[in-house]
């Protein structure tokens, strides 16, 4: 009996071996890739005032930004979507909500850098659908956990992740400069996000370059020219399609003339030639590579499997059902403020909490206010 019992177990040694195996890949399988931005159940404001009027310094002389007619980008849409028993694509959750962070660090990282671009992409898994959306990043806001830091408690909105990025030491708490950014976001506007993505310039340029650059369709020229120097014919995109590659994409994703709001239209532009080239029948055999090229280039919290998810629904969006959406430039206030950290007054953009709050709120809805 005993030596029955002996021969068993040998036979499950191989069976026990493999079932931990396969345990440990798909541990590391779902293991984010980042530190976790772990939120908890409910993030509230320290102060009991706006940020801007706890703010000292500020220019009683701000000047509003002129009111823009609603772009084309900014839709209608109901107030409720209708209710589904569909089940959610690819594996995915119903909806999946991501900080999207471009920032200027310029070494490998991510120990410091701004946030050079501030996007959360909301993506629903039933619909398909994809909506984005650009906040300004020099929104005057409230930074929740560093006020122990030389008594800052406010600052520009691409300052959170400054901050909260480790190369600083003013956070202590989860998710690096991303998770400090993501709770800035809830204090101020209520906006919760489920992970974040960074990259910075460096990378956005190679990953361009890596799907041999994208087309985009200009149809107002643009001079990327700087003012004063010698003009470059190659910096002059006329009426057209255009094929950029990642240096020539990076220069016009970072452009800000006329204004800065028109920096997020180039961005789009960008990200639409983008998404049309990856999902591409020739690139997508190529995407897991791509993405092991790339994977330790980035700050994230995805997981190779919410990665691999969110590959499998990009297949099925097209332009029709991927939305950029805008705020009317005259939600925004123009004015100065002094900045404890640098010491200095610095321009920011004002903007009424509670009406961004609902703005934020519709977005979480998946829906969009033609307000």
């Amino acid at each position: 009996m005993r030596k029955h019992s002996v021969i068993i177990l040998i036979m499950l040694v191989p069976m026990i071996v493999g079932i931990a195996v396969l345990i440990g890949l798909l541990s590391m399988w779902n293991k984010p890739l980042g530190p976790s931005l772990e939120l908890p159940t409910q993030i509230t404001r320290t102060s009991t005032l706006s940020p801007t009027s706890a703010a000292q310094g500020l220019d009683s002389t701000a000047v509003s930004t002129p009111t823009q007619a609603p772009t084309t980008a900014q839709i209608s849409t109901p107030t409720q979507l209708p209710v589904t028993n569909a089940e959610p694509l690819c594996g995915g959750p119903a909806v999946m909500t991501i900080l999207a962070i471009g920032s200027d660090e310029r070494s490998p990282g991510y120990l410091y850098g701004l946030a050079d671009t501030v996007r959360v992409v909301r993506i629903d898994f039933i619909t398909p659908r994809v909506m984005m959306v650009d906040l300004p990043r020099d929104l005057w806001v409230e930074i929740p956990g560093i006020a122990d830091h030389y008594g800052i408690t406010h600052g520009k909105l691409n300052q959170a992740y400054f901050f909260g990025n480790p190369g600083m030491g003013y956070y202590d708490g989860p998710g690096e400069g991303p998770g400090l950014l993501a709770r800035t976001l809830e204090v101020n506007f209520g906006l919760r996000v489920d992970h974040y993505l960074a990259i910075d310039m460096e990378t956005f340029i190679g990953v361009i370059d890596a799907v041999n650059g994208v087309d985009i369709y200009v149809d107002t020229p643009i001079d990327l020219n700087e003012p004063g120097s010698t003009e470059d014919p190659a910096l002059k995109l006329e009426v057209g399609t255009h094929h950029l590659d990642g240096e020539l994409a990076g220069i016009l994703a970072r452009n800000r003339q006329p204004t800065t709001f028109q920096r997020a239209l180039y961005q789009n532009m960008i990200l639409r030639g983008l998404q049309n080239k990856v999902f591409s029948p020739s690139i997508i055999p190529e995407l897991p590579n791509l993405i092991a090229e790339f994977s330790h280039s980035v700050q994230t919290d995805l997981s190779l499997n919410d990665i691999n998810k969110l590959v499998c629904l990009g297949q099925a969006l097209t332009e029709d059902n991927t939305v950029n959406v805008t705020f009317p430039e005259g939600m925004f206030t123009a004015g100065r403020v002094y900045d404890p950290y640098r010491n200095a007054n610095t321009f920011i953009f004002e903007v009424d909490p509670e009406q961004m709050r609902a703005y934020m709120a519709d977005f979480m809805n998946g829906t969009w206010p033609s307000r």
